[in-house]
């Protein structure tokens, strides 16, 4: 029944896209002539005015419309220009994740039962709340004299992002099999990418933790910090931290009253990025301007930790080698690091590669750095990937993505702001200290780690060859078998499956038929 209720769920979606002329405003370049044909059916059911207003503003509607889930759908689809396109990832990233806000006696009751102690016994008082998202909505609140932000979870929201997610599982997989050139962006691992992000982002512990690390990451960098967490009011539907006095990074006219230097704050914000990426391997993934502040000192603070990305040490040296060719001009060892890295199949030509990389180095080159637009270069980015079947790394598209935020921020408060003068300081020492000489001397330590790892797990190896082989000797004379209970098991399973899913079809298609004739 899950899987019908799926199909309903995504009729629902499908539906509402359609009447707010989202699905009018789907490109069909290049997709199967049905596409056309559901497009140009799909067109006169759109509300007169939905063809009057933005692309941004019809998705804005039918987002608000869906409810809570589907804003995060869409802001987590807006971290994947290689999915949806950059230009529907720039509409996509306006969404505004602004809900409704729930009781305020919800809110407590949601804090006593996830900490196991009374409202009174934790805070003096307990304000109304200022700011609701589909996720959270936060308090401000007292500790005696000290004043925090007590941010708690939406009722209900763990069991309506459940459902929902469903149909979208549902749509990544029939991608998957009818639209061939999309396996390459895995939609169904995309999917879960978003479920498991999303769970997170659900338990504001994680979040917490995602603040302390990052504290300690930058305790000794000059210009940025986070708020402090309070531990002992910290639980999974309720995080409490320090409160910040500051201007938003958004409003430009009060960073100026308030006697900032736009300039520097913008290199601040650049700088800070490319250390918590390079250095620390650990970065804010949500560095809009809203999550931004600047307090009285001048110190960038960002908040609302819950999406976060990871790089390993191999990914990082990746994206300097590959940055640090783009600089130099050196196209094929760009081209070569992809292939080293696994980006791009190994049955493709290095030097054909390296060609389509200077069609896109070259014309940078050729402008003022101040004017180079890293979302454009991203675009031609996408399209070399998508000829030579580069497969997607949602780590590195979600850094992408963070980079083209930040640096629209940074364009925003210094309009002539010059990203790669600004990043060389960082950039440039990173590169010295893990592409010479040090490179080595870390390439050898942990080859020697290793190296003992290894040696101290030869036995176990050995004891699981042996069984492994004995395993395939039986298995040659005998052949592969499964005992009654299992074959029965997958019999039932295959049977069920095959029902369920003749039974959603023909479900689907009467509730679009009865919705055609009574709309």
């Amino acid at each position: 029944m899950s899987t019908l209720g799926a199909y309903f769920r995504l009729a629902r979606v499908g539906w509402v896209l359609v009447r707010e002329g989202v699905v009018a405003a789907l490109p069909t370049q290049d997709m199967p002539p049905v596409v056309g044909l559901i497009k140009t059916l799909a067109d006169p059911l759109a509300r007169f005015r939905a063809k009057k207003q933005a692309r941004s503003e019809r998705l804005t509607r039918a987002v608000d419309r869906l409810g809570p889930s589907y804003v995060k759908i869409g802001q987590f689809l807006a971290t994947r220009p290689d999915v949806v396109g950059v230009d529907w990832a720039i509409d996509l990233s306006m969404l505004q994740d602004r809900m409704a806000f729930f009781p305020t006696p919800l809110a407590r009751a949601a804090v006593e039962a996830s900490l196991g102690r009374p409202v009174g016994d934790l805070y003096t008082s307990f304000g109304e709340p200022i700011a609701a998202a589909s996720i959270a909505q936060v308090h401000p609140c007292m500790i005696g004299d000290r004043k925090v932000a007590v941010k708690v979870v939406r009722p209900g929201v763990r069991q309506r992002f459940a459902h929902d997610i469903e149909g979208m599982y549902l749509l990544s997989r029939l991608q998957e099999r009818f639209v061939p050139s999309s396996r390459r962006l895995r939609p169904v691992e995309v999917t879960r990418t978003l479920e498991q992000t999303t769970k997170m982002e659900m338990d504001l512990r994680l979040e917490a933790a995602a603040l302390s690390e990052l504290a300690e990451n930058t305790s000794e960098d000059p210009g940025f910090r986070v708020p402090k967490v309070d531990w002992e009011r910290t639980g999974r539907d309720v995080i409490t931290m320090e409160w910040i006095d500051g201007v938003k990074m958004n409003d430009i006219q009060a960073l100026r009253v308030a006697g900032h230097d736009l300039e520097k704050l913008a290199e601040t914000l650049i700088q800070s990025f490319l250390r918590h990426t390079l250095r620390d391997g650990f970065f804010h993934a949500d560095m809009h301007p809203g999550n931004l502040f600047v307090d009285p000192n001048g110190t960038v603070v960002a908040v609302d930790m819950g999406i976060v990305g990871r790089l390993g040490r191999k990914e990082r040296r990746f994206l300097a080698e590959i940055l640090f060719g783009f600089i130099t001009r050196d196209y094929l060892r760009v081209a070569e690091v992809h292939f080293e890295a696994g980006y791009v199949p190994a049955h493709h030509d290095v030097a054909a590669f390296a060609q389509a990389i200077r069609a896109i180095g070259e014309p940078i080159h050729g402008q003022p750095a101040e004017t180079i637009s890293m979302a454009r270069l991203l675009a031609l980015l996408f399209e070399v990937t998508d000829l030579f079947e580069m497969q997607t790394r949602p780590e590195l598209i979600l850094l992408q993505k963070t980079m083209v935020v930040v640096e629209g921020v940074a364009r925003m408060l210094d309009p002539r702001f010059n990203m790669w003068k600004a990043s060389e300081p960082v950039v440039g020492q990173w590169i010295r200290d893990n592409l010479g000489p040090k490179r080595i001397v870390s390439d050898l330590r942990d080859g020697v780690k290793a190296a003992v790892k290894l040696a101290e797990a030869v036995p176990e190896i050995a004891a699981k060859t042996e069984t492994l082989h004995k395993e395939l000797v039986r298995m040659a004379e005998s052949g592969l078998r499964f005992d009654p209970e299992t074959a029965e098991a997958i019999g039932k399973a295959e049977a069920r499956h095959s029902r369920s899913g003749r039974l959603a079809l023909w479900v689907i298609a009467l509730s679009l038929l009865y919705i055609a004739f009574t709309l």
